[in-house]
């Protein structure tokens, strides 16, 4: 029994140092913006059906399966920790190509409102909400990512995924996310 626990602790503190390093690593380059007729204009996530539709005018030009934060069903984020994912809407507003998950697009929450809310219970509101895929060097998940929730609140596609939709949302892009 002993050393099943000393090979599981091993093998713990072996993934744990893995993900701090590769989250130094980054993912290299990003992909070249897409042809302005292929971008998107708005992104509308619906969280009930884990779908993520990128819209140029009304018509769909991308669709993605997604993953949520842990919490996510727990209806809007509320404050900072709380590992739901925001419902309103929000903009792209900045890209971090070296982020510690593969690519990311921040959301602009919080905004004024889920400041106000957050600061009237008490609560930091939180921040750092992202499009984002996979965490450095666990891309080999790929597909499988999608079968539970694991963020803290983001948006998680996979890396092929978030290289389509780096390349085709611009920064200012409105995102709306819905129940």
């Amino acid at each position: 029994m002993r050393n099943k626990l000393v090979v599981l602790v091993i093998v713990v503190a072996s993934c744990f140092a893995y993900t701090k390093l590769m989250a130094r690593v980054g993912p290299g380059s990003p992909p070249p913006d897409a042809p302005l007729e292929q971008r998107a204009d708005l992104i509308r996530v619906y969280k009930s059906e884990r779908r993520m539709v990128l819209l140029r005018g009304d018509a769909p030009i991308s669709t993605y399966r997604i993953s949520l934060g842990t919490a996510a069903d727990a209806g809007p984020k509320q404050r900072e920790g709380d590992e739901k994912t925001p419902e309103g809407r929000y903009e792209i507003d900045w890209r971090n190509p070296k982020s510690m998950a593969y690519l990311s697009l921040h959301i602009s929450y919080p905004n004024p409102d889920d400041r106000r809310n957050a600061e009237a219970g008490g609560f930091p509101a939180g921040g750092d909400i992202m499009i984002h895929g996979l965490p450095n060097g666990w891309g080999l998940f790929g597909n499988v990512h999608h079968l539970w929730d694991w963020t803290d609140g983001c948006v998680a596609v996979t890396n092929a995924e978030m290289r389509d939709i780096w390349a085709r949302v611009p920064t200012h892009t409105p995102i709306e996310i819905m129940p």
